[in-house]
């Protein structure tokens, strides 16, 4: 039986049952960008009484297998392979459906809700900037973690540690975390008006999804991936 402490962080707690995300996502509290703050920190930021929410999550941990538990488990060349595999697959697909329907509801209907403007603005932007974030990772920065892994010693890096590119992925990650929020705010919880047609309809339904899968895309990376390269390579360093 899993056993949680206030004291844990929340990457820590959704890295070893992924299962509690659900209830992550419903409360809003952040558990991938935000993933290094104690739960207790967590909670009292959204304004949530942290004992409750605790039990809230014990209770759902001793009840219910999670078959995604393993994903911590696997390799750094696994886990790469993995990311590359679901969420940027996810993302080089959705990304631009995504901005022909934000832009499309926009032009249709931003003259009796001007905040569609707004999520068109920000969406556009943050998809612009995870399509170069994708390629960084792809072309530089899992390449690294691979080879790492595979050398028997510490490999030779242009960047010098592989530090320094996983802390510019986890900067990118926070300002794709800020804009999440903000569409989030934008939509009313992705809640569509009364009025709202069936491309407005999906629209909301589709940034939803996306908003999920980057909780769980960042909560892999930050809290799983980049940790555990940043200490083989000091485990590889120091034996050298």
């Amino acid at each position: 039986m899993t056993t949680l402490q206030i004291s844990d962080t929340v990457g820590q707690i959704v890295r070893d049952r992924s299962s509690l995300s659900r209830l992550f996502e419903q409360a809003k509290v952040d558990y991938c960008c935000g993933g290094k703050k104690s739960l207790e920190e967590a909670c009292h930021k959204q304004g949530i009484d942290p004992q409750v929410f605790l039990s809230q999550l014990q209770a759902i941990a001793n009840s219910t297998e999670d078959p995604e538990i393993t994903v911590a488990n696997l390799s750094l060349t696994e886990l790469a392979d993995h990311i590359e595999q679901t969420h940027h697959a996810y993302l080089h697909t959705e990304l631009p459906r995504l901005e022909k329907m934000v832009t499309k509801v926009a032009a249709v209907h931003g003259e009796k809700e001007p905040r569609l403007h707004q999520i068109k603005d920000i969406f556009l932007a943050v998809s612009q900037e995870l399509e170069t974030h994708l390629q960084k990772e792809e072309k530089i920065l899992f390449p690294m973690i691979r080879q790492l892994e595979s050398s028997t010693t510490v490999p030779s890096l242009h960047c010098g540690t592989i530090v320094n590119p996983v802390h510019q992925m986890e900067f990118e990650h926070d300002e794709a975390g800020v804009a999440l929020g903000q569409l989030c705010q934008l939509t009313n919880n992705y809640n569509p008006p009364e009025w709202a047609c069936n491309t407005y309809r999906a629209m909301l339904d589709g940034l939803l999804n996306f908003e999920q899968d980057m909780h769980q895309h960042i909560h892999k990376e930050n809290n799983i991936l980049f940790p555990k390269a940043i200490a083989l390579e000091q485990v590889k360093a120091n034996q050298s």
